[in-house]
């Protein structure tokens, strides 16, 4: 009996990215554009994450610096608390603000720390769980959201580990061209 309800975590897992791999590839897509686009200009990437989302972003400006799963210069990244004081003291103008919030927590304060975001002139780009997509009402028109069409923290927290690394390598190939 516990090893189906194993089973059954792996199942669940591997059947929510099977059903939404089509549906989330144009949006990361764009997420990976609008990442190029920011870096090449000379911008940095400011990231923060509510909950455990904080531990995807401290990962991603890990990835982003140190290099994701091959070889490049370091990319100008940096993972911040999720509250307005650091978007206002580090935000500048053409930066990216990518949040991450799993669990919808605190809608609130995301909701301010995009707000802080959008008054320095930043884009924002949201991943969140199902529970999380009222914060698209917060977003300007430039400003991205990649939601995870479900409702419990486990399976959109492991989806959004997945868009991360296919967000990586996506912003890799546009940097230094596909390695094959």
């Amino acid at each position: 009996m516990l090893e189906q309800r194993i089973q059954q975590q792996f199942f669940e897992g591997a059947d929510l990215q099977y059903q939404t791999a089509e549906a989330l590839a144009r949006p990361i897509a764009q997420a990976a554009g609008a990442i190029v686009d920011a870096l090449t200009a000379g911008s940095k990437l400011l990231l923060c994450g509510t909950g455990s989302g904080g531990g995807l972003a401290r990962h991603a400006a890990a990835l982003l610096v140190g290099g994701f799963e091959r070889e490049r210069p370091p990319l100008a990244a940096l993972a911040i608390a999720p509250d307005p004081k650091g978007i206002q003291a580090l935000g500048l103008p053409g930066d990216l603000l990518v949040l991450f919030d799993a669990a919808a927590s605190d809608l609130d304060a995301c909701m301010r720390v995009v707000r802080a975001a959008q008054d320095k002139d930043m884009t924002v780009l949201l991943l969140v769980g199902s529970s999380a997509d009222g914060l698209r009402e917060t977003l300007a028109e430039t400003d991205l959201q990649i939601t995870v069409p479900h409702e419990r923290t486990s399976r959109v927290l492991e989806a959004q580990l997945l868009i991360l690394h296919a967000l990586l390598d996506a912003v890799d190939a546009q940097l230094m061209g596909d390695p094959e």
